[in-house]
């Protein structure tokens, strides 16, 4: 499996990172993409793949919250310059990036603006986006249906209903992150994971952040995908290794990644954390 969206270098990590690595690996889980937050992150971001190569593998962006007026350019040079001045293949993706509404509406349109220019960075450089689309969706897709950019992506832990899904279809090949949210009471995603064709389910954990039960209200990491994989298989009346087989082939799609064969070990549900 592989688990397309996973903040391994956070701080939650500091004291036992290449545990919580070893546990994924025994998991099941063969990388772990990272989306970067902002200029802050980006070194430990960066420190992390080193420390883990061909595992943890890192993305570039701001993520919306991190846009102020005061430094929305400073960050979007930022992010301008690693993409030209790093290797070509060190990203796998532009991201995460988009609109939150949830924290506040003040900065709403200097985060759109800020969206559209990470799209037409992605667009440049040939890279898919990972979207944060937190109470977001209509200035999401304000965004996507005026600027028409010629990519691929994700919509990173996709919390919306299946009309939602449907517009999100109708845009382009994008595909919808599915995590921990799958498994609390009373959420839609299960309903979209039940109609929504296996090819554009990615997985995920967002670690360290959105845990899935049983776990909730413990720290998130990407041991826990089997869990997101096996909720799946069970909503779509599937076996595990149907639904970890088809993402990880939706992954290496999306994100033009090879996962190392010698890493390949079968997934399990029964995870120790």
């Amino acid at each position: 499996m592989i688990d397309t969206h996973c903040h391994i270098f956070d701080k939650a990590f500091d004291a036992d990172r290449s545990d919580a690595v070893a546990r994924a690996q025994a998991a099941g889980v063969t990388m772990m993409l990272m989306p970067n937050v902002d200029s802050g992150t980006y070194n430990d971001m960066m420190r992390a793949a080193s420390a883990f190569p061909q595992l943890c593998l890192p993305m570039a962006g701001v993520h919306p919250t991190s846009i102020t007026p005061e430094n929305m350019e400073r960050e979007l040079s930022f992010v301008r310059s690693a993409l030209e001045n790093t290797p070509p293949k060190t990203f796998v993706a532009v991201g995460e990036i988009g609109v939150d509404c949830y924290w506040s509406r003040g900065c709403v349109r200097q985060q759109q603006h800020a969206f559209e220019r990470q799209l037409r960075m992605a667009e440049q450089h040939g890279l898919p986006v990972v979207i944060h689309a937190r109470d977001s969706f209509n200035e999401i897709l304000e965004v996507l249906r005026s600027a028409k950019p010629n990519v691929k992506g994700v919509f990173h832990a996709f919390s919306g209903d299946a009309e939602r899904y449907r517009d999100v279809k109708k845009l382009g090949d994008y595909k919808l992150g599915v995590g921990g949210m799958v498994t609390f009471k009373n959420a839609a995603l299960p309903d979209v994971v039940r109609q929504a064709p296996l090819s554009d389910l990615l997985l995920e954990t967002d670690a360290p952040y959105l845990t899935p039960a049983p776990f909730r209200g413990k720290r998130n990491e990407s041991a826990h995908l089997a869990l997101i994989a096996q909720k799946i298989a069970d909503i779509k009346g599937l076996t595990l290794k149907e639904v970890a087989d088809a993402t990880t082939a939706n992954a290496i799609q999306l994100f033009g990644v090879s996962p190392p064969c010698s890493a390949v070990k079968p997934p399990r549900t029964s995870v120790q954390c």
